[in-house]
């Protein structure tokens, strides 16, 4: 007996069956785990619930997009929280065979405060940052007020540009889902080589304004 392959899994019929059969928990459940961190097809789904609601009609695009919105929303939370307790404990205790010392830590912690609601808003166009954006910020002790906005605008950007494109523009939007989320990844991994040249040169100063900025924290 053959093994089911990836593609097959994620094929646009087996989806639609599942969106047919279970309705929009499918869409919530695997966006709130794609967003704890969990590797899952989040933006397939989204594209899927919303070309089977423009098909058929036996959903409503709007309740697609309120609900890919709160799953993002909610399992951003979890992602969160899930970082800034063990994700942070593990950091502290285990980071120094990553030469993560304590300086660096603070580092993590200072550009998150400086340029977290960046990482969290646009995360949620990149597939990687994705599912881990939220766990970051939350082992980097991002505030939580502040990081709540940002996820909650990027959820419902993310869930709107995505739904109503496959909705109005149908299977078309697959030629372009792809493409942008792999330029969004680009960049974001070009913005990453970059930041690490410039924290190379910079370490030492970018400890010291951590440690002024940041002073109680550990």
């Amino acid at each position: 007996m053959r093994s089911c392959q990836m593609p097959e899994l994620l094929s646009s019929a087996f989806l639609h069956n599942l969106i047919h059969t279970y309705g929009l928990w499918v869409l919530f459940l695997v966006v709130m785990a794609e967003s704890m961190g969990v590797p899952m097809p989040g933006e397939t789904v989204l594209v899927s619930a919303a070309l089977y609601a423009g098909a058929t009609h036996g959903l409503n695009l709007v309740h697609v997009i309120a609900v890919a919105a709160a799953g993002a929303i909610i399992g951003d939370n979890i992602g969160y929280l899930i970082g800034h307790t063990i994700g942070l404990k593990l950091l502290t205790k285990y980071g120094r065979y990553i030469r993560l010392d304590e300086g660096r830590l603070k580092v993590g912690q200072y550009l998150f405060l400086k340029h977290g609601g960046k990482i969290v808003f646009f995360g949620r166009f990149v597939a990687f940052l994705r599912a881990f954006a939220a766990v970051l910020a939350g082992a980097n002790r991002m505030n939580w007020p502040h990081f709540l906005l940002m996820n909650a605008a990027g959820g419902i950007c993310w869930a709107t540009l995505f739904g109503c494109g496959a909705y109005f523009f149908g299977e078309r939007i697959k030629a372009v889902a792809g493409p942008l989320s792999l330029a969004f990844l680009l960049i974001a991994l070009v913005a990453v080589a970059a930041g690490f040249v410039f924290f190379r040169h910079h370490e030492k100063e970018l400890e010291l304004r951590a440690r002024a900025a940041l002073p109680d924290r550990p």
